[in-house]
């Protein structure tokens, strides 16, 4: 007496869409046969290759074959082999989660602040079977199984030309994603809805991770940032030099080398640092212009370290503030004033005085003589 048979399918491995029973060789599914189908699954019956139904969950009694007491007669002539071919594919219907994307390539984008840049982009999505039969017929065709590696290459085309299109159309430069990856999803999901429906799926979610630009390109932007955080150019720049000044000692005075003689050259060098840069950007922190001498800025007398402002020679006090002046600077040279002092001990010059006329030079190096009349009166 011939037994039952019985079809099901369980998926061991997580990853299979689609499995075909039996897996290779003709269908021999009989009259009487017992088809059981999970929640998560559908199956779809063929006979003569052509798909007859699609059952649900439950036991099913397949009842469109040869009968089993003539198999055995039919069989016969055909040495045999039954003519009447029959097979069903298990479809796999539970939502297949953390299904990945990404950019195979870098895609090209024209940015409105750093012209055209290559991009990468990768991400997430959710899907499902919606139609069995229709995701059998246009995907699977008679492979005996289709899994999700599978699905994910084939797919990977269609979210990578969608993404691209709302990407050009929807974001003007890089500087403004990080407020538009949900709505940037949004509308890719809903473009990519109609392709997969039109396979019989079904697409549920869809996260855009990233979308990362050339190293080159993100050092630019940090580096931009970091302009933008400083913000008062030229308070940042007197900062810059007083920490230099301060750790200039310190570097000199290490090694084996180190000592007293080093520390004070290390002191000097960092003077001669801090003097340079406040003679080139002397224009800029103190309202002037840049590369303005030092000694054309100081002409006017001391600066006042308190609030920067100019003050007149010979002062003892700043105007401004009230700040102590310990020195000031020759009207005539522009050389600093110890305290105290009336003369210049670089020119000469008396202090508070105004400064000498420059006397033109002859071509043999004496001062040219005022060119008398040579008229007689």
């Amino acid at each position: 007496m011939r037994g039952i048979q019985v079809i099901e399918w369980r998926d061991v491995t997580g990853e299979e869409i689609v499995h075909r029973v039996p897996e290779e060789g003709p269908g021999n599914i009989s009259l009487g046969a017992q088809l059981t189908v999970r929640e998560s699954q559908a199956a779809v019956f063929f006979r003569d290759g052509q798909a007859l139904d699609v059952f649900g969950p439950g036991r099913h009694t397949l009842t469109a074959l040869n009968l089993p007491f003539v198999q055995d007669a039919i069989n016969v002539p055909f040495e045999g082999t039954t003519p009447f071919q029959a097979e069903v594919y298990f479809v796999n219907m539970r939502t297949f989660t953390d299904m990945k994307w990404g950019t195979p390539q870098p895609v090209a984008f024209r940015d409105s602040e750093f012209a055209m840049v290559r991009l990468r982009a990768h991400g997430l999505y959710t899907m499902r079977i919606s139609d069995p039969q229709l995701f059998v017929n246009m995907v699977v065709g008679t492979e005996h199984q289709y899994t999700t590696p599978q699905i994910q290459d084939w797919l990977r085309d269609f979210i990578v030309s969608r993404f691209n299109d709302t990407l050009g159309e929807q974001v003007d430069t890089l500087l403004d994603l990080p407020e538009m990856y949900e709505e940037l999803s949004v509308a890719v999901r809903s473009r990519l809805g109609e392709d997969f429906n039109r396979y019989g799926g079904e697409l549920i979610d869809f996260v855009i991770s990233a979308i990362i630009p050339p190293d080159e390109l993100a050092a630019m932007i940090d580096e931009r940032g970091g302009m933008e955080a400083v913000g008062d150019m030229g308070r940042f720049l007197q900062f810059e030099t007083a920490r230099a000044i301060r750790e200039m000692p310190q570097a000199g005075a290490g090694g084996a080398a180190g000592g007293p003689a080093a520390a004070g050259a290390g002191l000097g060098a960092g003077v001669g640092m801090g003097a340079a840069m406040v003679s080139a950007l002397g224009g800029a922190i103190q309202g002037g212009q840049p590369g303005q001498p030092a000694a054309a800025v100081a002409a006017a007398g001391a600066v006042c370290p308190n609030c920067q402002t100019p003050t007149p020679v010979g002062a003892k006090f700043c105007p401004q503030c009230g700040q102590a002046l310990s020195a000031g600077y020759c009207a005539n040279c522009g050389a600093q004033l110890a305290a105290g002092a009336k003369f210049c001990s670089e020119c000469g010059q008396a202090v508070g005085a105004a400064p000498q006329p420059q006397q033109q030079q002859s071509s043999s190096g004496q001062p040219e003589e005022e060119e008398e009349s040579s008229e007689e009166e």
